[in-house]
């Protein structure tokens, strides 16, 4: 269904009754106005509306059909201000860097605002979301092990589009959320913060929460600017959207 002016959008109180008929969104409205929205309000989301989105994210494919996801649904302050921590050290490295390399880019410093936002108040956050993997025969993927490459991104490839069911269904229900990677940047540490066993990988954090600021269409590059044809370099719609129009 699409939202117009008339609308009241859901937000803190509402509950999974309130919101079920809006996950009935379009799928290319839900995908030309997602985007990774980090503000949130602290308050509480119900229960039953976190575990619908989990529901629809465990509707994706896996590989091999291995359905070895497992989320941990992280409301405990004490756990989100441990990976808060975890979060500040990665930071302080990347968005450094990231101040330097966006240097008189005013839309790359507002993204940037937005990711110190989040960190700030990482553990005000009602909900976080952290989506992983189990060890299982058939995933190719041993704790510790260095595996060659299709072994890493087949393991990585079965709770991915997971993830992206899950942040399309928060963004049709008004919900803010983002992937974000950076707190489990030491492994060992995030399986000890969230009692993980050795068998259970955290691939990342969807933190969720009522949006502060509102959705709406995304800029991006024309899509013949980034498809090449056969081989690297060869973009014969370079300019072009898909109905072949030229932007210039």
């Amino acid at each position: 269904m699409e939202t117009n002016a008339t609308d009241t959008l859901p937000g803190p109180g509402s509950t999974l009754a309130d919101v079920e008929h809006l996950l009935a969104m379009p799928l290319q409205q839900a995908m030309m106005t997602q985007r990774a929205v980090r503000r949130v309000l602290p308050d509480p989301v119900d229960d039953a509306i976190v575990l619908r989105l989990i529901e629809l994210a465990m509707k994706a494919p896996t590989g091999s059909n291995s359905q070895s996801w497992e989320f941990i649904v992280v409301k405990d302050r004490e756990v989100k201000e441990r990976l808060q921590k975890r979060y500040r050290q990665a930071w302080a490295v990347y968005g450094s860097v990231g101040r330097r390399i966006a240097a008189g880019d005013a839309k790359m410093q507002r993204m940037l605002d937005a990711v110190e936002w989040q960190i700030d108040n990482f553990a005000d956050i009602p909900v976080l979301i952290v989506a992983c993997l189990r060890t299982t025969p058939r995933s190719g993927h041993l704790p510790y092990v260095p595996m060659p490459h299709v072994a890493t991104t087949s393991f990585y490839g079965s709770i991915y589009p997971s993830v992206q069911n899950l942040l399309l269904a928060a963004r049709a229900v008004n919900l803010g959320a983002s992937l974000i990677t950076l707190p489990l940047w030491s492994v060992t540490s995030a399986r000890s913060i969230l009692g993980l066993p050795v068998t259970v990988t955290p691939a990342c954090i969807v933190p969720i929460g009522w949006a502060r600021g509102k959705y709406g269409p995304t800029t991006r590059r024309p899509v013949g600017d980034v498809v090449h044809v056969d081989q690297y370099g060869n973009r014969p719609w370079r300019g072009q959207d898909a109905s072949g129009s030229v932007t210039v």
